[in-house]
């Protein structure tokens, strides 16, 4: 049988053993006392081959539920977007199957353009001038911007909207426990960050204002009324936004953010259990030194041809560690690089036909929501989210809808309790009118 891992034969051990001097395995815990040995069976199945293994896991893999299986109105994050065929041939290929940046640009071309193609995309999607070489994912790449604005202007104080996705939300604190940042959040209205609230809290302490766009609540902020009233010069203007919306909203950098930041897995990345995905960073020239992570630029050799080197490391992690601005350190050149291709293959009029689709189909499910009595909670411009009012448990409601073959909307509930019986429905460019229909009837059928 091919083995497709490499076992340890008694050969094997003696040999390792003889090397390091013992005798057996149990001389190299003699300096942990007898008394606090765990000397029983450990318990356990007993081993299978191959052949067996392979068969339970295919067993208890075939009680999962997914997006193959059933059809998802499930989003707060994470979507089920089309993902061309293409990119999991490229990602497969030997020369790319690493989740690592090469160090060696001479003979790492190829994965050096691969990043360099996705900080360009990324650049002109979001309007900004650069951007790294992606992040771990969209809400840690929030909270670095945070952390950055703070060092940036030396104040200590962030204002988040409560419109953010709850997860990023407790990232920017766990990471502001470190910096000492004070986080002011501010409340929504309407679906909205509530202007009101946000020109009360702005004074010359602020660090930073972050808002999400679109939110989590599925409304498209008024990023330039949000930039119009913050008057004070040295704050910081952050926003995190999904970039397939990008394709067809106006690009925050063309309302003066400072930052933009969002998660790339509606490119390419499908929705595996939550992750990996991949994080971006985007931001304007003056701050390209302070970018967590590194830089791939593009340069020519003596010979003038054209080539690809790791242009910048900002954090200074290597030499000053004191001084690092992040501890960030790696990127998700894997995930970068389906992101790439996908972007690549749908190519700028598909990204913004794609984002179209999005916010024509949510529009449809609106109407369709209506038509049945279906309460809508927010009322404001959408992308792709919407929050309908079930008027009972959404995880009751969510457990009907399961057995009839989809997954439901995230529980708002769960999130605050005052949004008891809200279900965020999300609606890309997968699902049909046909589904849509149905699911509105089985939503209304059981709400009713």
């Amino acid at each position: 049988m091919e083995f497709r891992y490499l076992p340890m034969t008694s050969e094997d051990e003696k040999a390792m053993l003889d090397t390091i001097g013992v005798s057996s395995t149990e001389d190299l815990f003699a300096d942990i006392p007898e008394e606090i040995r765990f000397k029983k069976e450990l318990h356990l199945k007993k081993p299978a081959n191959e052949a067996q293994l392979m068969q339970e896991l295919s067993l208890l893999a075939s009680k999962n539920v997914s997006t193959k299986t059933h059809t998802s109105f499930l989003g707060a994050g994470v979507y089920d977007h089309y993902i061309p065929s293409i990119v999991d041939h490229v990602i497969s290929r030997s020369e790319f199957y690493t989740a690592y940046t090469p160090y060696q640009p001479e003979i790492s071309q190829g994965e050096l353009q691969a990043i360099f193609e996705f900080q360009t995309m990324i650049s002109e999607l979001t309007g900004m001038d650069v951007a790294n070489s992606s992040m771990y994912d969209g809400a840690t790449a929030l909270a670095e911007a945070t952390n950055l604005s703070i060092a940036q202007t030396k104040r200590k104080k962030v204002l988040v909207s409560k419109t953010i996705h709850p997860e990023s939300r407790a990232i920017i604190e766990t990471y502001g426990k470190g910096q000492g940042i004070e986080i002011i959040e501010i409340p929504e209205k309407a679906g909205m960050t509530d202007m009101t609230e946000l020109k009360a809290a702005l004074d010359e302490s602020v660090a930073s204002v972050v808002v999400q766009y679109p939110n989590f609540l599925g409304q498209i902020e008024p990023l330039a009324e949000i930039e119009a009233a913050i008057t004070d010069t040295k704050t910081m203007f952050l926003v995190s936004s999904n970039p397939l919306a990008l394709g067809y909203l106006t690009p925050p950098g063309n309302f003066g953010a400072d930052i933009v930041v969002g998660d790339t897995q509606v490119f390419g990345i499908p929705a595996q259990f939550g992750g990996p995905h991949c994080g971006y960073f985007a931001t304007t020239k003056k701050l390209m030194r302070k970018i967590p992570g590194r830089l791939v630029g593009q340069t020519v050799d003596q010979d003038g041809i054209r080539g690809f080197v790791l242009t910048l490391q900002a954090r200074e992690q290597h030499i000053r560690r004191n001084k690092a601005t992040s501890n960030i350190c790696s990127n998700q050149a894997l995930n970068a690089l389906a992101s790439s291709v996908a972007m690549s293959s749908l190519g700028k009029r598909g990204i913004k036909k794609m984002a179209w689709m999005n916010m024509q189909k949510a529009q449809y499910a609106k109407r369709v929501f209506e038509k049945l009595g279906i309460t809508l909670v927010f009322h404001g411009p959408l992308f792709n989210e919407l929050v309908i009012d079930v008027k009972k448990s959404v995880s009751e409601v969510n457990e009907y809808l399961l057995e009839k073959g989809y997954l439901g909307g995230y529980d708002l509930g769960l999130v605050d309790e005052t949004y008891h019986g809200y279900m965020l429905v999300a609606v890309t460019e997968m699902r049909t009118k046909e589904e849509i229909d149905a699911f509105a009837t089985e939503v209304g059928d059981v709400s009713a």
